[in-house]
C-alpha cells in the first residue's frame, strides 16, 4: 500500500468525524430522551454494571486488534489466530462475570446489579463472536466501510433502546438496546467482510509478543479512566452514580466525538511513517495542533454553558450534576492535548513508555486517594481525575521528547499556545456576561453558544495572523474551508 500523506490522513480523518458527528447525533438525542423518560438511578445501576463488565473485559484483553494493524504482513492465520484468542477471551469473561454478579451487587450495596451483569455478560460473547475481518476497515483506511459499520450497530442499538424505554421506562432499556446493537453487529461484520474466521492457535506467539504489553496498557488505561467512577459508586447512591456518569459522558461528547476517529486514522498512519522521522513529526504535530484547535474549545465550552445546558435540555432533576459536568470537562480537554502523544509512543514500537505512563497515573491516584483524600467527597474524587491527567500530560510530553529526537518542547508548545490563549479569552468574556446580567436559562444558554462561536475563532485566527501565518492546523483547516466553497461556488 502506498504511503499516505498528511493530506490524504487528514481528508479521510475530518470524513470520519463528519461521519461519527452524525453517529453521535444519534446518541447525543438518545441521551436527552431517555433522561426524560428515566430517572437519574437507572443510568447508575447501568453505570457500576459497565464498570464490572468493563474491568473483567480488560483483565483479559490480549489487544489483538492493535497486533493485527501493526503487523503488515499479517496473513489468513494471524487474523484467524486473534479471532480464536479473541473468542476465548470473551467466552471466559463472561462466566467470571456471571459469577461475581452477586459480590458485584454487594460492593456497590444495590441488589439490581446482580441480574443486570448476568444478562450483560452475553453481551460480551457477541463481541468474541463478530467478524475479525472488519478489522481491515481500519488498518487498510478504508473509511466509509468502518462508518457504515459502526453506524448501523448504533442505529439499531437506538431504535431498540427508544422502544425499550418507552415501554418499560426501567434501566433494562438500556441492557437490551445494547444486546440488540452488538448482535446486528455479529450478523454485519459476516455480511461486510468475506473473510470467515476458524478456531486456531498457529500464530498465538507473534499476538502474544504485543499482546504482553497492549494488556497491561489496556488494563491501566481502564482503571487510569474508571478508578474514580468506581470509587463514586462505592461511595454515593444510585442517584449521585447515574448523575456523574452523565456528566461524563456528556463532557467528553464534543471532544472524544473529534478525537476518536481522528485516532483511528492517525494509528495506521504512524504505523507506516515510523521509519521516516520528518514525515512522522510533521504528521504528529499537524494532528497535535488539529486535536488541539478542535478540543480545547469543546471541553472549555460545555464547562461554561453546564448550568443552563443541563437545566433546558436534562431538566430539574439532573441539576446536582453540574459541578460534575464543569469539573470533568476540564479532563477532556488535557487528554485532547495528550491523546495523540500515546498513539505516536505505541506506533513507533515505544510501548513499553506508554505503559508505564499510564500506570504512572493509576499509581498516583490510588496513593492521593488512600493517603489524603480517604474521606473525600464525589466532587473531590472528580477534581483528583483532573489532577491525575495533568501529570499524565507532564509525562507523555518529556517522554516524547526524549524518544523523537528532532521533537521539542518549543514545537509541541507552538501547538497548544494559540487555541488555550484563544479559549481562555472567550472563557473570561463569557463569564463575565454570567455575572453582570440576569438571564433566563434558555436565554443564557443561546448567547453563550454565539458569543463562544464569535470569540474563539476570532482570537485564535488574529493570534495565527499576528504570528506571521505559520502551517500548522489553522492553514489547513482554512484551505479545506476555501477548497470547499470553491467547489460550492461552481
Amino acid at each position: 500500500m502506498s504511503e499516505k500523506s498528511p493530506s490524504s490522513i487528514f481528508k479521510g480523518a475530518l470524513l470520519t468525524i463528519s461521519m461519527r458527528w452524525t453517529d453521535r447525533l444519534i446518541g447525543f438525542v438518545s441521551t436527552l430522551i431517555l433522561a426524560r423518560l428515566l430517572v437519574p438511578a437507572d443510568f447508575g445501576v447501568i453505570a457500576v454494571a459497565s464498570l464490572i463488565v468493563g474491568l473483567v473485559d480488560v483483565l483479559l484483553d490480549l489487544g489483538v486488534n492493535v497486533a493485527l494493524i501493526q503487523n503488515r504482513h499479517a496473513t489468513d492465520a494471524h487474523f484467524n489466530t486473534a479471532w480464536t484468542l479473541r473468542l476465548i477471551q470473551t467466552v471466559v469473561g463472561a462466566l467470571i462475570i456471571y459469577i461475581a454478579a452477586p459480590y458485584a451487587a454487594v460492593y456497590f450495596k444495590d441488589p439490581r446489579v446482580t441480574p443486570v451483569l448476568q444478562v450483560m455478560a452475553i453481551g460480551l460473547i457477541l463481541v468474541g463472536m463478530e467478524n475479525i475481518g472488519v478489522i481491515t476497515f481500519q488498518k487498510e483506511m478504508k473509511f466509509s466501510l468502518d462508518f457504515r459499520f459502526t453506524f448501523c450497530k448504533r442505529i439499531s442499538g437506538f431504535i431498540v433502546t427508544m422502544l425499550a424505554a418507552w415501554l418499560l421506562r426501567s434501566y433494562w432499556a438500556l441492557v437490551i438496546g445494547a444486546l440488540a446493537g452488538r448482535s446486528i453487529g455479529v450478523l454485519l461484520s459476516y455480511q461486510m467482510h468475506p473473510m470467515r474466521p476458524r478456531l486456531t492457535l498457529q500464530k498465538q506467539k507473534e499476538i502474544f509478543s504485543i499482546s504482553q504489553w497492549m494488556l497491561l496498557q489496556s488494563l491501566g488505561n481502564y482503571l487510569n479512566h474508571n478508578l474514580h467512577s468506581m470509587l463514586v459508586g462505592r461511595r454515593a447512591s444510585a442517584t449521585v452514580m447515574g448523575g456523574y456518569t452523565l456528566a461524563g459522558e456528556i463532557s467528553a461528547m464534543p471532544s472524544t466525538e473529534v478525537l476518536a476517529p481522528l485516532n483511528r486514522v492517525l494509528f495506521p498512519a504512524f504505523v507506516k511513517n515510523k521509519d521516516q522521522p520528518v514525515e512522522l513529526k510533521k504528521i504528529f504535530l499537524l494532528a497535535q495542533s488539529v486535536q488541539c484547535l478542535l478540543g480545547i474549545p469543546a471541553g472549555i465550552g460545555i464547562a461554561l454553558i453546564a448550568p443552563e445546558a443541563v437545566q433546558v435540555i436534562l431538566g430539574e432533576a439532573w441539576l446536582f450534576a453540574i459541578p460534575f459536568l464543569q469539573i470533568l470537562a476540564l479532563v477532556h480537554v488535557t487528554e485532547a492535548i495528550t491523546t495523540s502523544s500515546g498513539y505516536l509512543l505505541i506506533s513507533i514500537g515505544k510501548l513499553r513508555d506508554a505503559v508505564v505512563i499510564t500506570w504512572m497515573q493509576v499509581l498516583f491516584f490510588v496513593l492521593a486517594i488512600t493517603m489524603i483524600f480517604a474521606e473525600s467527597s464525589v466532587k473531590q474524587i472528580a477534581w483528583l481525575r483532573v489532577a491525575t491527567v495533568f501529570i499524565g500530560l507532564f509525562l507523555s510530553f518529556w517522554r516524547l521528547t526524549r524518544t523523537l529526537n528532532n521533537l521539542s518542547l518549543l514545537d509541541l508548545f507552538r501547538s497548544i499556545f494559540r487555541p488555550l490563549f484563544a479559549v481562555l479569552v472567550m472563557a473570561a468574556v463569557i463569564f463575565s456576561i454570567g455575572n453582570l446580567f440576569v438571564l433566563s436559562a434558555i436565554t443564557g444558554l443561546i448567547l453563550k453558544i454565539v458569543l463562544g462561536l464569535l470569540i474563539y475563532p476570532s482570537v485564535v485566527m488574529l493570534i495565527w495572523w499576528l504570528s506571521g501565518r505559520p502551517a500548522g492546523a489553522e492553514t489547513y483547516i482554512l484551505e479545506k474551508v476555501l477548497f470547499i466553497l470553491k467547489r460550492t461556488s461552481r
